[in-house]
């Protein structure tokens, strides 16, 4: 297992390396001149060149992506260029947010969805056909158009729950997990079909072998040729999707937040758009990258510990 994380983790650093120089060619192309929006539209043009030089602005692009590169792998991500604070404490004060809401809805998709899936392999019939309806629907219905409707229903009419606003986990933990109930469950709803239809199929596939057959002639019992042997020959693909799952949620987050007015990077990420806040977005595509390659790297641990043959691969 250790041979196949540290595998794992040389074959990341390359694509971190690529997300990051990526995005900072395309943050450097985008009109606007960061010295300008600085010092505002009254600043001479030999106050905005003094800026730029100072800010090394004025050095060609490999120049400026190995000097921020240099001060990223050691956690400087630098400063805003609006509000002038550290990028890499203004995007952990919002963090907690947005990890609350991608691992709480990757769960809740992975419950609700081998629930479904399993459900629906073992009885067959009208199951089948009601996860096959569900997925279409999971896939088409947006997570933020969803989250309007449940707002609307849950918050306004009823009174249930709060409309927006988000409570720390460490300030109110019952206010953490009111404020949370609408935002995950409009995440986890379009991820638990997919995960369900997949579930269902592979499992379906599994329980069809010859094995299975075996298993049941000598009287092992259901629930343990189930879960102890379809289900975890069925895993790799489920686990499959769950990553691809959690790696969707990620966008999701972003309207997610702004629907219900949450503090999460995605927050951070639009206000930083709309004010051409270059440095604070490209803090933020590292923050993204690092969650997509820790999510990468869980997923395959998890086959690993499934598939005894992913280790020696």
């Amino acid at each position: 297992m250790l041979k196949l994380l540290g595998n794992r983790l040389l074959w990341s650093l390359p694509v971190v390396f690529v997300a990051t120089a990526l995005s900072f060619v395309l943050t450097s192309v985008v009109p606007g001149d960061a010295a300008q929006m600085m010092l505002g539209p009254q600043a001479t043009s030999d106050q905005i060149v003094a800026l730029r030089e100072s800010l090394g602005l004025d050095k060609p692009m490999f120049e400026q992506y190995g000097s921020w590169l240099a001060y990223a792998v050691r956690g400087d991500l630098g400063t805003s260029t609006l509000s002038g604070e550290g990028i890499t404490s203004q995007l952990n004060e919002h963090l907690e947010v947005t990890f609350s809401l991608l691992i709480l809805g990757t769960l809740a998709s992975a419950v609700l969805g081998l629930a479904l899936g399993i459900t629906s392999a073992v009885r067959g019939g009208a199951t089948r056909s009601i996860v096959d309806v569900l997925s279409v629907g999971g896939m088409a219905i947006p997570n933020f158009w969803l989250a309007v409707v449940l707002t609307s229903f849950f918050s306004v009419t009823l009174r249930l729950l709060p409309v927006a606003g988000y409570v720390s986990f460490a300030d109110s933990p019952g206010q953490w997990a009111q404020s949370l109930v609408l935002p995950v469950t409009s995440l986890a709803i379009g991820g638990a079909t997919i995960i369900a239809k997949q579930t269902r199929d592979s499992l379906g596939q599994v329980l069809s072998q010859d094995f299975i057959k075996t298993l049941r002639a000598n009287g092992l019992a259901h629930r343990s040729i189930l879960f102890r042997h379809a289900l975890r020959n069925a895993g790799v693909p489920i686990m499959s999707v769950i990553g691809v799952v959690f790696v969707g949620l990620i966008g999701g987050t972003i309207f997610v937040e702004q629907v219900f007015a949450m503090p999460g990077l995605g927050s951070i990420v639009q206000q930083a758009t709309a004010s051409r806040d270059l440095p604070v977005i490209q803090g933020a595509v590292v923050y993204f990258t690092l969650l997509v390659v820790a999510a990468n790297l869980l997923v395959d641990l998890c086959y690993g510990a499934i598939d005894p043959r992913v280790r020696v691969r």
